[in-house]
Order: C-alpha cells, then structure tokens, then sequence
C-alpha cells in the first residue's frame, strides 16, 4: 500500500466517525398516542405514498405516520411502497 491510499483510508475513517458522532445527538420525541397506527395502516400509507407525496407539496399532509406502532408500521409501509412502486419482480424478465 502506498501512502496516497493510506490517507484516502484517513479521510473516510475520519468521515464515518463525525457521522457515527452526529448521529449518537439525534433523538426522537416520546409517541403519545392511544391507538397509533399499525401493520395494515402502514400498508395503506405506503400504498398512498405517490399521492401523499404530491398532497405534501401543496398541503400539510406528511406520507409518514407519527406516532406510529414502531416496526410493525415500518414493515407495512415498505411493503405497501413496494408493490405500488412495482415491487422487486416487476421487470426482471
């Protein structure tokens, strides 16, 4: 190894742990619902997503829930995002 690769190596050490550091400062308020929103509303959100991305320009509508019931809305929401959007499948033949 020569020393032009060591101090590209340098640089992206040096990158990643500014990163990890202003990552560890984010944090997220306390949900205080009574009934957040699961699974099968993350599906619907994540179905939705093309049309409540075009509503947020205009209105105040967001395409993510919060609070919401934590992985289970995560899980619905990707998978309804991913058969609106064509999925994995969709064109690999």
């Amino acid at each position: 190894m020569n020393i032009a690769s060591l101090k590209q190596y340098k640089n992206l050490v040096l990158i990643l742990i500014v990163g990890l550091f202003l990552a560890s400062c984010a944090s997220q308020p306390t949900p205080n619902a009574y009934d957040p929103p699961g699974f099968f509303m993350g599906l619907v959100h994540g179905f939705c997503i093309f049309f409540s991305l075009i509503a947020s320009i205009f209105t105040d509508i967001r395409i993510y829930s919060f609070p919401n019931s934590g992985g289970w809305y995560d899980f619905g929401f990707v998978i309804g995002a991913s058969v609106f959007l064509g999925g994995s499948g969709a064109s690999s033949n």
